[in-house]
């Protein structure tokens, strides 16, 4: 499935063979391939290797609690009806358009509430995904939709409030998300686009981290398609990770991984996963790893558009990554060097760890996160003061102001 809330998407751009969608700047087309069959038995069989809509969480007693997030014993979503959604988004208007991906169109929309609306009451803003009738897997990513989300309670994955099925019309109903995708906000251009500081980056990442790490760590759940245009923001940068129709229950405690066909976006999918169609949940671990590329450097995985050599990033990049010196070179110039140097260096040592070759040399979300949780504290901790003769001063201030780089050093 593809962005919910990103730009619009353009002309396909050719790929190699597999069910993988490209990476590329304003593409979401699917290639479809027969290489790879799913040989599951996590799951009941699909070909596409997504859940079906019979396919069970493991537990299955009470609500069970992990931090700020939690698997519900059974689905609590809404059944809305077309003709509620079809006026929640003005007949689904042009002009309602939030974004477009594989699976349809996502439109924004208003639902009154019933309650209060004959007093002129209030109402929820809400997106809504809307099947696109030559959608190759939109059935059976519908159906993972539901399954996953709809029990799946965790502040760092968009909500999904509801659905429709009402042959042929097959829609999903989201929590609006204010700010949009991350993959927007750090490659879209014009003025309405505002570069995002280094400390709203580094947030954005933390959320995304939880998120996928609470997917990992509650039902080993693998998500399979994560990367930029999949990380939504709320209106306070809270990151969200949205579209799971990809997603997977992971492999049993026998087991060290799955085998499905493969499907995902060229430039996150991890290289075993492409080269042999097995899944591990460390396979989600190198997506994020190049998230955290795209987050440092402002670059696409994926850009045809760049030199020969320079086209897939973290193979491009990888070397500027072992080095604080080189890394400067690949920042992001939006940022105009106002980021700790040392904050980004340590989150570039943590990408190359997490875009490792082989799935057991990845750390796991969990540590992912704490890695993250421990740069972010030790940014945020005030400098201690520094006592210097007037003349150690004078020289200091006199070499700060030849340097190009303006506070980037913590």
């Amino acid at each position: 499935m593809g962005n919910c809330w990103g730009s619009q998407p353009q002309g396909p751009t050719p790929t190699t063979t597999g069910n993988l969608s490209t990476a590329t700047p304003g593409t979401s087309q699917s290639i479809i391939s027969s290489s790879y069959t799913t040989t599951t038995t996590t799951t009941t069989s699909s070909e596409s290797g997504s859940s079906s809509m019979n396919s069970k969480f493991s537990v299955s007693t009470g609500v069970q609690p992990y931090p700020s997030g939690q698997i519900l014993p059974t689905s609590n979503l809404r059944v809305f009806t077309f003709a509620e959604l079809k006026a929640a988004t003005k007949n689904f208007r042009a002009d309602t358009v939030l974004g477009e991906g594989g699976f349809g169109k996502v439109f924004k929309g208003w639902l009154e509430d019933k309650a209060t609306s004959k007093s002129g009451g209030s109402g929820t803003v809400i997106a809504v995904k809307k099947l696109n009738s030559e959608s190759v897997q939109g059935v059976e990513e519908w159906q993972s939709e539901v399954n996953f989300l709809g029990r799946l309670s965790h502040p760092n994955l968009v909500k999904l409030l509801g659905y429709c099925f009402e042959d042929p019309e097959l829609l999903l109903v989201y929590e609006f998300m204010q700010k949009g995708s991350l993959e927007n906000h750090l490659f879209g251009r014009g003025s309405a686009v505002q570069p995002l500081p280094w400390d709203i980056r580094l947030k954005i990442a933390i959320g995304a981290a939880r998120g996928l790490a609470f997917l990992h760590t509650s039902e080993k759940v693998i998500y399979r398609d994560f990367k930029a245009s999949n990380i939504l923001l709320d209106g306070s940068y809270n990151a969200k990770i949205s579209d799971f129709g990809l997603a997977k229950l992971g492999p049993s405690a026998s087991q060290s991984h799955v085998t499905t066909r493969v499907m995902g976006t060229y430039g996150y999918a991890a290289p075993e996963y492409v080269a042999t169609g097995h899944l591990y949940v460390k396979s989600d671990v190198y997506g994020f790893g190049v998230v955290l590329v795209e987050i440092l450097t402002g670059l696409r995985a994926l850009d045809p558009n760049r030199p020969s050599g320079q086209h897939n990033l973290t193979e491009w990049v990888k070397p500027y990554l072992f080095e604080r010196r080189k890394l400067k070179s690949i920042m992001d110039s939006r940022l105009d060097a106002n980021y700790p140097s040392k904050a980004a260096f340590r989150i570039a040592q943590l990408a190359l760890k997490c875009i490792a070759s082989e799935p057991k040399q990845r750390p796991s979300m969990k540590e992912v996160l704490e890695s993250l949780e421990r740069i972010q504290t030790a940014n945020e901790k005030p400098a201690e003061p520094k006592f210097r003769s007037s003349n150690t001063r004078q020289a200091h201030q006199a070499v700060h102001h030849r340097s190009p780089i303006q506070n980037g050093s913590c």
